[in-house]
């Protein structure tokens, strides 16, 4: 079975998100072969080997890549637009070239069923693969086209499948940090406008419901499939739960309807005794 080549990137805040993300991985899809490649600006070593024995223990592959700045040297970088905020969608230039293909995953996600559908996913020549959070109607995605002078759907970069060959010949760092300086008073969630405004029209659209589901949006997503999507329907069929916006599973008063479920898997995570989160 080929390998899936996961793909994070993130700072050592989110370790703890991440090692549940894993534990969910695992749990959900215990026959997969895994390679995590986590991009990063320098985590300090300790916490880096404490995820490496997770993965270690799960059978995973675990491939720590830290960047250099040289790349981003004419990058707009300030505190709103961290070099990383540049890392998924320049992954193609930034991950060795014998990867080709590449599923990128927020943090501040649970896999509930397995992604091997996803992952073998044909691209139709395109970039990317992303899902639109439709919501009740077209609104918010018809603002976000006219924010961004863009005919395609509004994508949520959070979860991307990512033809890295393609992106090697295609994206241009140039180009991209360009616009961010260009387009930066316009910019409300910059490397998601980014991926919208420079290759919305090269992404492939994914069923949020399976792949990018919206934790907050459980009575939305009921009323659009006319009931169809319910509980069952959900643990049955959806593979990504996306907890999306500043609230987060792993605080206090957490309010939206699968907080118990993430809280279930950082206790499993807790259980392998390699969780940084309660240190």
């Amino acid at each position: 079975m080929e390998e899936m080549n996961l793909l994070v990137t993130l700072d050592q805040n989110y370790l703890p998100p991440l090692q549940v993300l894993l534990t969910s991985l695992h749990v959900n899809q215990p026959q997969e072969p895994v390679a995590l490649y986590l991009l990063h600006s320098g985590i300090p070593a300790a916490p880096l080997e404490q995820v490496g024995r997770q993965c270690g223990a799960f059978g995973f592959r675990f491939c720590p890549v830290r960047i250099s700045g040289g790349l981003f040297r004419d990058a707009p970088v300030t505190k709103q637009y961290p070099q990383e905020m540049y890392y998924r969608l320049l992954a193609p230039h930034l991950l060795p070239r014998e990867v080709h293909r590449a599923l990128y995953l927020d943090p501040d996600i649970l896999v509930i069923n397995s992604l091997r559908p996803l992952w073998e996913t044909p691209l139709e020549g395109r970039l990317f693969a992303a899902a639109s959070h439709k919501g009740k109607t077209e609104l918010v995605n018809n603002l976000n086209q006219a924010r961004l002078g863009t005919e395609s759907k509004y994508f949520n970069s959070g979860v991307l499948l990512i033809d890295l060959d393609a992106g090697r010949r295609e994206i241009v760092p140039e180009q991209v940090f360009r616009y961010a300086e260009s387009h930066a008073k316009a910019l409300v969630l910059p490397d998601q406008d980014i991926l919208n405004a420079l290759y919305g029209d090269r992404t492939l659209e994914l069923d949020d419901m399976r792949w990018n589901y919206d934790a907050r949006g459980y009575n939305t997503y009921l009323l659009r499939s006319a009931g169809v999507c319910d509980l069952e329907w959900i643990f049955r069929n959806t593979g990504v739960l996306h907890f999306c916006g500043r609230a987060k599973p792993w605080k206090s008063g957490y309010l939206h309807r699968f907080g118990v479920l993430y809280r279930h898997y950082m206790q499993l995570t807790r259980r392998t005794g390699y969780y940084l989160g309660d240190t």
